[in-house]
């Protein structure tokens, strides 16, 4: 079964298209990196897939159904500047919420939730921090924190946008490191991304996004200097070496 098929997705705000026609099919077990600049539609995907906002047109199924019906599959980290860290809760409460997909809104965590709750916290070392309030971590704990609330929801499908921005190096080891252990588990992963140098170390496949698809697959398929620059436009300089390497200008 395919985790993730989206088909002729359109978005539009205030009448203004944002994503158009855009479609494309997810292989089980693999890191996905969106890319493309600034206001290229790739957070309005994520959320376009996860109903969070409206769409103009196109369908989108996880596991063959429509989202609403396959909720409890799908793990989200939004991104850290979109949330409210000065609400007063702590970080294992906040890990907590992403058990209520399995035990039910108006259910208590019980032994065995909170135990899980904390074993996700070590993973991304964060257990020691458990009962600090989220507004007292630094960005990239919040950023752990999350990343552990979507372990805790011990899904299918992970999207997550833009995970690796404003972390320290500390951090960014260790949510690759958790990507790469979801990814021996089978479980299929779709980050949204900014970063081109590490496109290529980081993901299997990539979607070139720019209110459009403009390439989809394999990364040593679809990331080349071609696709680049359909996508960016003249907004990137090429350094060759070993390897290539790219270079965004501006905000990207």
């Amino acid at each position: 079964m395919i985790p993730v098929q989206v088909e002729n997705l359109t978005i539009a705000y205030h009448h203004k298209p944002v994503l158009q026609e855009v479609s494309f099919e997810v292989p089980e077990g693999k890191l996905i990196g969106i890319i493309g600049p600034n206001g290229a539609g790739k957070s309005t995907l994520i959320k376009g897939i996860l109903g969070l906002i409206n769409t103009a047109s196109g369908e989108v199924q996880i596991f063959g159904e429509p989202y609403k019906k396959q909720r409890k599959r799908v793990g989200y980290v939004p991104q850290r500047g979109s949330v409210d860290w000065d609400f007063p809760t702590n970080a294992l409460d906040v890990v907590l919420m992403g058990r209520y997909g399995h035990i039910g809104w108006f259910k208590r965590p019980g032994k065995k939730d909170v135990e899980f709750a904390r074993e996700c916290l070590d993973k991304v070392g964060m257990l020691e921090y458990a009962n600090r309030q989220i507004s007292e971590l630094s960005g990239g704990q919040q950023q752990r924190v999350f990343l552990a609330r979507a372990l805790a929801q011990d899904a299918d499908v992970y999207f997550m946008d833009e995970p690796f921005v404003g972390v320290d190096a500390a951090t960014e080891k260790a949510i690759i490191s958790l990507l790469t252990e979801l990814k021996a588990k089978g479980k299929t992963v779709m980050v949204v991304h900014h970063d081109l140098q590490t496109v290529e170390e980081y993901f299997d496949w990539v979607l070139l996004l720019n209110m459009r698809k403009i390439a989809y697959g394999p990364t040593n398929e679809a990331f080349t200097i071609e696709n680049l620059q359909k996508t960016y436009g003249g907004k990137l300089t090429f350094l060759q070496d070993r390897s290539m390497l790219v270079v965004e200008k501006g905000k990207g």
